[in-house]
């Protein structure tokens, strides 16, 4: 476990120099998430960095909340789809690593364009019941922001897989209570999404995003409840911008760049384990 932890130090670190270098991007989410990326590339899912788009054979996973992708390309390039020094082109003109992760820049490890907030439920729901149809036993992975389930595209697409009993896909949400224009509760409660998603027809299980024992342990919870006639939740408690004190459990962190001498203070923070990019 400890070697995951690691892992996840060091890409914390790659998020705020990339969101830092460009002046632009959004640490928040990405931090409080760091952990669960790192759990699930590093030692759930069954992947290939050798990228294939049909992922045949392989589990799939989908980022609907786009906007962390500073933690999905710091991710995807310490675990082998692509070269180190990419990172250097976060957000920079003809760079495969946009804002918004896209597949029109052949990027590995990226399957579909996202962060236009809600849709990517549909697609993981899609993607589920292609392999359930194509008799193949993979899994497929999702990763939802809590605000993000205030679209109500969510909903259909989470009662068509109860429905449809696609169950080979865990559908992860980020529960930090905030979106950008400030706590959940205050801009459209979420009400008891655990109800909510039971009500639907799901298993839902609850787990600590920032605690890596916690993350796996949930994780491998998750995958022991597949195959049972129900697609699975978890509502993951995770802290906007944790592993950085002045960041932490603030919508404000949601799209800001840290400043010269706040990137000092974050990086004095987060254990630089593998080297920097």
């Amino acid at each position: 476990m400890s070697e995951l932890k690691d892992i996840a130090s060091q890409v914390r670190r790659d998020i705020v120099r990339m969101v830092h270098a460009v002046q632009s991007g959004h640490p928040g989410g990405s931090l409080g998430c760091a952990d669960f990326l790192t759990a699930l590339y590093f030692k759930i899912m069954k992947h290939n960095p050798d990228f294939k788009m049909d992922g045949v054979g392989e589990d799939l996973f989908f980022l609907s909340n786009g906007h962390v992708s500073p933690l999905f390309y710091s991710v995807l390039s310490r675990a082998g789809y692509f070269p180190l020094t990419e990172l250097n082109t976060f957000r920079k003109i003809n760079s495969r690593l946009q804002g918004h992760p896209t597949t029109h820049e052949d990027l590995p490890g990226v399957r579909v364009a996202s962060g236009s907030l809600g849709q990517g439920m549909s697609v993981a729901v899609g993607a589920a019941y292609a392999k359930k149809l194509n008799n193949d036993d993979r899994i497929v992975y999702s990763l939802h922001g809590d605000g993000e389930l205030q679209e109500g595209q969510n909903w259909e697409a989470i009662m068509f897989a109860a429905h449809k009993k696609v169950d080979n896909l865990i559908a992860t949400v980020d529960y930090n209570g905030q979106q950008i224009d400030g706590p959940t509760n205050l801009v459209m409660s979420l009400g008891n999404l655990h109800a909510k998603f039971e009500s639907f027809g799901w298993e839902v299980l609850e787990m600590d995003g920032n605690d890596m024992n916690a993350v796996v342990a949930g994780l491998e919870n998750a995958k022991s409840l597949l195959g049972k006639g129900k697609p699975v939740a978890i509502l993951m408690k995770t802290v906007m911008g944790k592993g950085v004190d002045f960041m932490e459990g603030s919508h404000e962190w949601h799209g800001i760049a840290p400043n010269d001498e706040q990137l000092k203070k974050a990086l004095a923070q987060l254990p630089e384990t593998l080297g920097d990019y």
